[in-house]
């Protein structure tokens, strides 16, 4: 199992620490596309005190799932700037969001596709928690893919997208998923869920968190 996370626009600000050691981060043939992206939006990132990311993120999602008492190895965390990074990684505070276009680099979900595709494991299950935009970077073509979505259900049944909160439930998926040391399957996905006591329903590709 890849469980793969967005990043956060809530990010601790490090006042020391090293600087980021670009040959460290995980996959190093995200090495060039990191490099360019880094020279295109702020060269001074090379030298400001970097944290692993697992500290650096701080947004609903990252409060929700707890990531330090958690197994870190089966969790990838995409990025506007890097690309994906693992928890461990130390990276440092940044601003770029998948939605920019930087001069001379152009949409960031394009300019990230191909270098994705040939980096990122594409078997066992993908539990997909990224937003669309993250999304669009990469999609695996041969892995078993099942994103996670939260909703409410008013009195007459009526069901809408949760927006904001449905970060904190994309945490708390994953943190149950990650307790429970992983699967392979869908269905096992929504079962550790219902367990837990969440009401959940799964379809081709979706898990709906239904509060």
């Amino acid at each position: 199992m890849l469980l793969l996370l967005p990043p956060s626009q809530g990010k601790a600000s490090p006042d020391r620490g090293r600087r980021i050691g670009l040959s460290t981060l995980v996959y190093s043939g995200l090495r060039e596309p990191r490099e360019r992206l880094i020279d295109a939006v702020n060269p001074e990132l090379r030298a400001a005190p970097a944290i692993p990311a697992a500290e650096l993120y701080t947004g609903v999602l990252f409060a929700a799932l707890g990531l330090a008492d958690l197994p870190w190895d089966r969790v990838l965390i995409a990025s506007a700037l890097w690309g994906v990074v693992r928890p461990g990684d130390r990276i440092p505070a940044y601003r770029l969001d998948m939605s920019a276009k930087p001069s001379g680099i152009g949409g960031l979900a394009a300019y990230w596709r191909e270098p994705l595709r040939a980096a990122l494991p594409d078997r066992g299950l993908v539990l997909d928690l990224r937003s669309g935009s993250y999304a669009a970077a990469w999609r695996p073509r041969r892995a078993t893919h099942l994103a996670v979505r939260g909703l409410t259900e008013a009195p007459d049944g009526t069901r809408t997208v949760i927006t904001h909160m449905a970060k904190r439930v994309r945490g708390e998926v994953a943190r149950l998923v990650l307790q429970a040391g992983g699967t392979e399957r869908p269905e096992e996905v929504a079962e550790i869920a219902r367990a837990a006591g969440l009401r959940v329903e799964l379809s081709d590709g979706l898990l709906d968190v239904i509060e």
